[in-house]
């Protein structure tokens, strides 16, 4: 019996159990650990609440996770709770995944001020997070910037523009929709160092912006390169441009028809925040050139008035003690996953936070196969370790409140039986209240 431990139950921890699953059948026991008493990580607080048909994949991992030879093992700390020394000594093999929960900083003057936030805490804050749900975000400014090129910063413009009726079917926690229905901003400006054909938004998310209620899109037509220069693009990169291109062709009429406007400020680089009273209340940006795909700053600069500021521009993994980890890059020290002998990483963990959910699958089919080969060449024993029988008696030992995927379902059951009128479910975002509802 093969015994693996896996780390984080997002997509790429329940990917690499459904692979283990694949490879050893009912000769392996897989224990899927997290730090919270929920499963599916940043499916739950990452995918933006009006996105649910993404979030609809964790109807997968719960197939998975519903088998005999999967467990959930909620409300356990690893590096706190449990040490990787002591799960090694009970498992073949420890995979992370871990994704990469923390938000990368900016590193500019101003940045403690207050009003400014990492799209971890702000996303984690609507989307019911509970290290983030005391956030209180000020939203009684006219101006937000949120600074970044993805599909996240696409997210938090979108949730920042839309009335409160177009939450209809969103699983947004209350205290969140409370405050953005008594919002005063007019203005959310998204800044992005380079130019359009530097970004990295999809065409779904992009089109969103067109259809908002009370929101228009604004893009300078000076920003756009040539049209011919787009054929050189890859088909989503093109058809992301094409909806730039509508955008900058918006008549001024229709613009002032809505009371709040998205304008993406391209070749603009956020180099200092100010503020009165401890809070932000404006960005100085320098103007900036791409060559050679890289943004470079011109020395012209301009103001930006800025009550809210959101950062956008990526996320780092967090460390476990006695787990090798590289700073630089954020992510674990990793050759193709493997960290040490018998401890891998996968996801995000592995190669940082790129991809999309569904690179997980491959990732984590891919660590399984390296673990086999490292069992064919000795690296991990022969497979006579405890596994979840000896980490019971540990946890036992020690007075660990295990949350397990049947107390999950109840939890679940709980958030849907307290949803308001046309949402999908009201979140927990209190630990303990989460608990007692699985009891």
């Amino acid at each position: 019996m093969r015994h693996i431990a896996v780390i984080g139950s997002g997509p790429a921890g329940y990917y690499t159990a459904e692979a283990a699953q694949k490879q050893w059948g009912d000769d392996v026991r897989v224990d899927v650990f997290d730090m919270l008493p929920v499963p599916y990580g940043l499916i739950r607080t990452g995918v933006a609440p009006d996105h649910q048909s993404i979030k609809g994949v964790s109807r997968r991992y719960e197939k998975t996770a519903l088998t005999e030879n999967v467990r959930f093992v909620g409300n356990v700390k690893v590096g706190e709770h449990i040490t990787i020394p002591e799960l090694q000594s009970l498992y073949d093999a420890i995979v992370i995944a871990t994704g990469a929960p923390h938000d990368r900083k900016l590193g500019i003057e101003g940045e403690e001020l207050g009003n400014i936030f990492g799209s971890a805490a702000f996303v984690g804050w609507y989307n019911g997070h509970p290290q983030f749900a005391d956030l209180d975000p000020k939203l009684l400014g006219k101006h937000a910037v949120v600074i970044g090129m993805g599909n996240v910063a696409l997210d938090v413009a979108r949730i920042l523009a839309k009335t409160e009726a177009e939450f209809e079917g969103a699983d947004i926690v209350s205290h969140a929709l409370d405050l953005l229905r008594a919002s005063k901003i007019e203005k959310i400006t998204i800044l992005g160092r380079r130019g359009p054909h530097q970004i990295m938004m999809t065409p779904k998310e992009l089109g969103e912006l067109a259809c908002l209620e009370r929101a228009s899109p604004r893009v300078d037509k000076e920003d756009l390169p040539d049209e011919e220069e787009d054929l050189i693009l890859e088909p989503g990169l093109r058809k992301s441009v094409t909806h730039l291109r509508s955008f900058a062709a918006i008549p001024e009429n229709i613009h002032a028809e809505k009371p709040i406007e998205v304008e993406i400020d391209f070749f603009a680089s956020p180099v200092s925040f100010s503020g009165k009273d401890g809070a932000v209340g404006s960005v100085r940006v320098e103007r900036t050139t791409v060559e050679t795909g890289r943004a470079k700053g011109t020395g012209e600069y301009y103001d930006i008035p800025a009550e809210l500021v959101v950062s956008c521009i990526g996320y780092h993994t967090a460390h476990i003690p006695d787990v090798p980890f590289d700073d630089r890059m954020g992510r674990f020290a990793n050759d193709e996953g493997r960290i040490l002998p018998g401890i891998y990483c996968v996801g995000w963990a592995r190669r940082g936070p790129s991809g999309t959910i569904g690179t997980n699958r491959p990732d984590g089919f891919s660590i399984i196969e390296k673990v086999v080969e490292d069992i064919n060449s000795g690296i991990l024993g022969r497979g006579d370790k405890q596994g979840r029988t000896g980490f019971d008696a540990l946890a036992e030992a020690r007075g660990l409140d295990i949350v397990t995927f049947r107390d999950w379902k109840k939890i679940e059951e709980a958030e849907e039986q307290a949803a308001r009128e046309g949402a999908p479910r009201e979140k927990f975002v209190d630990i303990e209240a989460m608990i007692r509802a699985g009891r």
